[in-house]
């Protein structure tokens, strides 16, 4: 009842396009100044409601696209090119990264959403939901899903110890390959979209 290579392969989709130690830096400028009870809450917040976004995308995602009249195949060449440009800013380091706004909770935006469950993230899932075609894989994917959310709030959680760890450099390091591997996944999709429009022809 339970798929490894989907499983994998989903988790590490979204470990790149989510970027946990990349999100770490951001994650303590946005809650810097707070205290450490409240960056824990917050922590906890920001994967909620990425967890909910996903979820919904996840859920009734292909009811969405039936709506609009967007077929599959349109929507893997579609979710290749945005996630190769987020690979492309992955690589060069010109992520824009969010200034600190005491008025708005910073677990709901930026960091819930787009930062974690962004355009990539969604799209990600919504292909692997409508790929999962077996109670199996169904598992799988949502058990993906479940685990780089549970990642995600650990990393966060124990921001701080993790970034004096790694140190800037180390981040930077990691966040660099990871704009590689996922810059491969998504011409991989790409060209995985474009087989299915010459077959379907």
């Amino acid at each position: 009842m339970f798929d490894v290579a989907v499983f994998g392969s989903l988790f590490l989709t979204l470990f790149v396009i989510m970027d946990p130690p990349g999100i770490t830096p951001i994650f303590l400028g946005l809650t810097a100044g707070r205290a450490a009870k409240a960056q824990r809450r917050m922590a906890l917040q920001a994967v909620c409601v990425a967890g909910g976004v996903i979820t919904v995308f996840g859920v009734l995602g292909h009811r969405i696209l039936d709506y609009l009249h967007v077929s599959v195949p349109a929507l893997m060449i579609a979710g290749g090119l945005l996630l190769l440009l987020i690979a492309l800013d992955l690589l060069t380091g010109k992520t824009d990264e969010p200034k600190q706004t005491k008025d708005v909770n910073v677990a709901l935006v930026p960091l819930g959403m787009p930062l974690l469950a962004g355009p990539g993230a969604i799209v990600s899932v919504i292909l692997a939901v409508q790929k999962a075609d077996s109670v199996a894989t169904q598992v799988s994917v949502w058990s993906a899903i479940l685990a780089i959310h549970v990642v995600l709030w650990l990393v966060m959680r124990y921001s701080l110890l993790i970034i004096r760890v790694i140190k800037d450099g180390g981040v930077v390091l990691v966040t660099r390959l990871a704009g590689m591997m996922l810059s491969a996944i998504a011409v991989q999709q790409i060209i995985n979209g474009l087989t299915q429009v010459i077959q379907g022809a």
